[in-house]
């Protein structure tokens, strides 16, 4: 199957699907398609507010389109897929968006076309849910008269070391012929190179995998730093002891959330579910992972309490609301959890987040964005993610937003040095 040349259209332009948009369209036409004015308005005018790709890479990459119009992807014989796959409010996979993008490419797509998805599905969800999409809206046949792909997307936001071309890429295809040429589409632009799957379900389930796995080994750090705590000895010490070993993995205790590892063991489980069997390990590490917010924030009210604070009459606040530091990505936070928590017990609570969008965390969350300075002290501080600015900061200078004799600090990363900050005059709590 010859595919070179073909025109790409990339659905959804978020931070799974710019790169890819940009990695493609330097080398062969790329309509780049969201269904976002806004979000195409901004990158027509060669700016990302994601941070991912910088302006001087937009402006290079010439053979690249940015449309909100439909019937531009006409032109298209390839049709990559990176929309969201989240969860809804009962941790079930919501696949509204990969049904609503399968309807949308199978009332346009010509004969022969290409569907390639990169969003994050259960093994299975691609011929059992995307392909009836596709033959619905278009009549035609799956295999016949258009094929599909699937190639997880392994984006790390703000990582700027494990980039799209520097990360080899799995593919699949829905025949071997199809296989091949996916496998060679990908291979054009990823430098790393490229890793063929024997089908479509076992590239959906490496995906799922791979976030799984890492949400499970932070959920027995985090379920480690519990047992430490009420041992009375510090987790961060423990681990660097560990670590002196080997083969002990460097994994650390923390706040789980994103559009990945805190979603994705979802999906896995959902299917397992479908099939009968319901998951023990996973679904432990999920409800550890998903309560740890709510632990941070009563553990900081506990700490308050001891130091004799009258916790309604205090301010508490939260340095960083994103999902992981230096990115602007809110999706999925679990400080939001820990806010929530906070005011559950009556305290004010002031939020600060130099990457985060306002109006963003203002809709999602329904928290104004505020600022912790030395005009305005609080008397319990939670640095919640560790951004740039945060990381730099000294005792000193974090005791200096604070006030009373004995505020407390929620140390949430380990970014600090506990004992110069106990030197400093706070009562440190960190996982």
């Amino acid at each position: 199957m010859n595919i070179d040349g073909s025109t790409i259209a990339v659905i959804g332009l978020g931070y799974v699907g710019l790169p890819l948009a940009v990695g493609f369209g330097q080398h062969r036409p790329v309509i780049g398609f969201d269904i976002n004015k806004a979000r195409v308005a901004e990158l027509r005018t060669g700016s990302d507010s994601t941070l991912e790709i910088d302006q001087a890479q937009l402006a290079r990459t010439k053979h690249l389109t940015f449309s909100d119009d439909v019937n531009d992807l006409s032109r298209a014989k390839i049709f990559i897929v990176t929309v969201p796959t989240p969860i809804d409010e009962a941790n079930r996979p919501d696949l509204r968006p990969l049904v609503s993008a399968s309807e949308m490419i199978g009332r346009l797509m010509p004969q022969g076309a290409i569907v390639i998805y990169e969003s994050t599905v259960f093994p299975g969800a691609t011929e059992e849910v995307c392909v009836p999409a596709l033959e619905r809206a278009s009549g035609k046949r799956y295999n016949t008269d258009f094929f599909c792909g699937y190639s997880p997307e392994r984006i790390v936001p703000a990582d700027k070391v494990h980039t799209l071309t520097t990360i080899v890429k799995v593919t699949s295809g829905s025949t071997p012929a199809v296989a091949e040429a996916v496998d060679r589409l990908y291979a054009s632009i990823i430098a790393a190179g490229t890793h063929r799957a024997s089908s479509i379900k076992v590239a959906e389930a490496c995906k799922v995998i791979e976030n799984t796995q890492r949400d499970l080994n932070i959920a027995l750090m985090n379920e480690l730093s519990l047992i430490f705590d009420r041992v009375g000895i510090d987790t961060t010490e423990v681990l660097a002891a560990a670590c002196t070993k080997w083969n002990f993995l460097n994994f650390r205790p923390g706040l789980v959330g994103g559009h990945c590892i805190g979603v994705d063991p979802y999906y896995l489980t959902h299917k397992a579910e479908q099939l009968g069997y319901i998951p023990q390990v996973v679904l432990a590490g999920r409800r550890i992972n998903d309560n740890m917010g709510r632990y941070v924030a009563r553990n900081t009210i506990k700490r308050m309490l001891r130091n004799g604070m009258d916790v309604p009459r205090c301010r508490i606040g939260v340095l960083g609301i994103t999902f992981k530091e230096n990115c602007p990505d809110i999706r999925n936070s679990k400080v939001a959890d820990l806010v929530r928590e906070l005011k559950d017990n009556g305290t004010e609570v002031v939020v600060a987040d130099p990457y985060a969008n306002p109006s963003e965390v203002e809709h999602e969350y329904g928290i104004a964005l505020g600022q912790v300075t030395p005009d305005l002290p609080v008397d319990a501080l939670v640095v919640a993610v560790g951004h740039a600015p945060y990381r730099a900061m000294s005792p000193i200078e974090l005791r200096a937003l604070t006030r009373g004799a004995r505020p407390v600090l929620s140390d949430v990363k380990g970014l600090f040095d506990r004992h110069a900050c106990a030197d400093a005059g706070f009562t440190v709590f960190r996982l």
